[in-house]
C-alpha cells in the first residue's frame, strides 16, 4: 500500500528521514485510485532489482505482502508463452471483476453470483474447485479466468509449473540462487503490545483527518473495500464512522463509535501479524524441496537488545552468503507436515452452522478450538434429548394390545343384552299377598 501517494499514516509509510538512510524504491508513485496488481509490482520491482545488482550493490526486498514477495523470487505467475509478459492483462482483469469468465446469470447483464461461478469451476476444473472455500469469490474467478484465459484447467497448469525443471512445492524454479529470507521474529505478547502503541500513534499523528479527507474526496457508500488503497487495514474499520455527519461524529455516540473503530483497528492488526507468521510457516518452512530459500530467524523481542539480537546477525548472514560460505548461524528447520494431511481436503462441520474448513491442519485447530468445542457439546445434548425422546416413543408403542381376533364375538343377528325369559318380567314382582307399600306400624 505504500506505492500509493499520500495516506502516509495509514499505511505506515517510510518517514522522508528514514528514507535517507538509503534509497528505496516504488514508494509513493501511484495516485491513490490507481489498479495496482502483483503483476505490476513484479515487473517494475525485476528492472530495479537487475539494476541494483548491475551497479554491484545489494537488493533488500522488504515488505509484509508475502505473496507479492514470492512473485519475485519463484516464476509461479502464468504466461501465455515463454516469450510473453501477456499475464499483465491475465490479472488486471481479475481485479476488474471478471464478469466475462463467469457464468452468465439468466437475468441477462447481472454479475454471476459466489454460488454460480463455483458450479461452473466444479464443471470444468473439480480439482480446484474442491481444494477452494466456497466463498473465496477471487480464487473462483481466478481459475475460472485462468481456464478462459488458455483453455486449460489451472490445476494442470500449476502442475506443469512445479515439474518444470527446477520447480517445486512453491511453483516453478528460482529466479535468484543466492538469496535468503530473514525473519524477524517478536514474542506475540510483545508484538501485541507493539501494535496498539504504533495504532495510538497513528491517532496522535493525524489518522483520522487523513482518513476523513480521503473519504470526502474519493468514497461513497458502495465503495468496494476489496480493490487497490481500500484494501489498507483502516478504511474498513473506520467506514461506519466516517459515514456519519459531523453532528453525530462530534456527539457521544460519535465519540463511543471512534472508539471502537480504533479498538477494531489493533484487532485487525494483531490478526494480519499473525497471519503474517503463519503465511512464513506454512510457505517456507512446511514445504522442503530444492527450491526453497533458506530462512534465517533474529529475535526482535528485546528493543533494547536490537542491535546484538537482530541487527548484526543479519549482516553477518549477508556478509557470510555474498562471500559464499555457509552462514554461522543455522536457518530454521523445516517442519515436516504429518504424514497422511491434506492441505486441501474440505470438511463441513455440522456443530458451527455448516462451516466449511480446507485442509486437514486447519480443521484439527478447528476442532481443538473453545467455540467448535463448546457448540458441539450443545449439540450432542440436543442429539441426545432426540435419542431419549424417540425411544421413549418406541417403548409406548411396544406396549401390548388386545389382539381384535382373540376376543369373542356376538353371533350375528344376537344381542349381547341379556334378554328376558319369555313370559317373565324382568321386573322385582311382589310376593303374592304382600304389598310393597310400606305400611304403617301396628298401633
Amino acid at each position: 500500500m505504500q506505492v500509493y501517494q499520500g495516506l502516509d499514516i495509514i499505511t505506515n509509510k517510510v518517514t522522508d528521514s528514514e528514507q535517507l538512510e538509503c534509497p528505496h524504491h516504488l514508494l509513493a508513485f501511484l495516485p491513490p485510485l490507481s489498479t495496482f496488481t502483483v503483476v505490476d509490482f513484479r515487473n517494475r520491482a525485476l528492472s530495479i532489482i537487475e539494476d541494483i545488482v548491475s551497479r554491484g550493490k545489494l537488493p533488500i526486498i522488504v515488505g509484509g505482502t508475502n505473496y507479492y514477495i514470492e512473485s519475485l523470487l519463484w516464476h509461479i505467475l502464468l504466461d501465455p508463452d515463454p516469450t510473453s509478459s501477456g499475464d499483465e492483462q491475465l490479472l488486471s482483469d481479475r481485479d476488474k471483476g471478471c464478469v466475462d469468465m463467469a457464468t452468465a446469470p439468466s437475468d441477462g447483464d447481472t454479475q454471476p453470483t459466489t454460488e454460480q461461478m463455483m458450479e461452473r469451476l466444479l464443471r470444468i476444473d473439480p480439482v480446484t474447485a474442491n481444494r477452494l472455500h466456497p466463498n473465496d469469490k477471487r480464487k473462483i474467478e481466478r481459475s475460472l479466468q485462468v481456464y478462459d484465459k488458455f483453455g486449460v484447467c489451472h490445476s494442470e497448469l500449476l502442475l506443469r509449473q512445479r515439474t518444470m525443471e527446477g520447480g517445486g512445492p512453491l511453483g516453478g524454479p528460482l529466479r535468484y540462487n543466492n538469496c535468503c529470507i530473514l525473519y524477524l521474529h517478536c514474542d506475540q505478547p510483545v508484538l501485541d503490545e507493539r501494535i496498539d502503541r504504533r495504532v495510538d500513534t497513528m491517532i496522535n499523528s493525524g489518522l483520522v483527518q487523513e482518513l476523513t479527507d480521503f473519504h470526502r474526496e474519493h468514497t461513497n457508500p458502495q465503495t468496494d473495500y476489496t480493490h487497490g488503497i481500500f484494501q489498507s487495514i483502516g478504511f474498513k474499520e473506520f467506514h461506519e464512522f466516517l459515514m456519519c455527519s459531523e453532528e453525530r461524529r462530534a456527539s457521544a455516540e460519535g465519540r463511543g463509535l471512534l472508539e471502537a473503530c480504533v479498538q477494531q483497528l489493533k484487532t485487525v492488526t494483531r490478526k494480519y501479524a499473525r497471519k503474517q507468521v503463519k503465511w512464513i510457516k506454512n510457505r517456507f518452512l512446511k514445504r522442503p524441496g530444492t527450491n526453497i530459500p533458506a530462512v534465517y530467524r533474529v529475535d526482535s523481542t528485546d528493543a533494547d537488545s536490537w542491535y546484538s539480537m537482530a541487527l548484526e546477525p543479519s549482516l553477518q548472514i549477508v556478509t557470510d552468503m555474498q562471500g559464499d560460505k555457509w552462514p554461522t548461524l543455522p536457518p530454521v528447520p523445516y517442519t515436516i507436515s504429518t504424514p497422511g494431511d491434506n492441505k486441501h481436503s474440505k470438511r463441513v462441520c455440522a456443530a458451527c452452522d455448516a462451516k466449511v474448513i480446507i485442509g486437514d491442519p486447519e480443521w484439527r485447530a478447528h476442532t481443538r478450538s473453545k467455540p467448535h468445542q463448546k457448540r458441539a457439546q450443545k449439540l450432542r445434548k440436543s442429539q441426545q434429548q432426540l435419542v431419549d425422546i424417540l425411544d421413549t416413543h418406541l417403548t409406548i408403542s411396544k406396549q401390548p394390545h388386545p389382539d381384535p381376533s382373540t376376543t369373542p364375538q356376538p353371533h350375528p343377528g344376537h344381542s349381547t343384552t341379556p334378554q328376558p325369559h319369555p313370559g317373565h318380567s324382568t321386573t322385582p314382582q311382589p310376593h303374592p299377598g304382600h304389598s310393597t307399600t310400606p305400611q304403617p306400624h301396628p298401633g
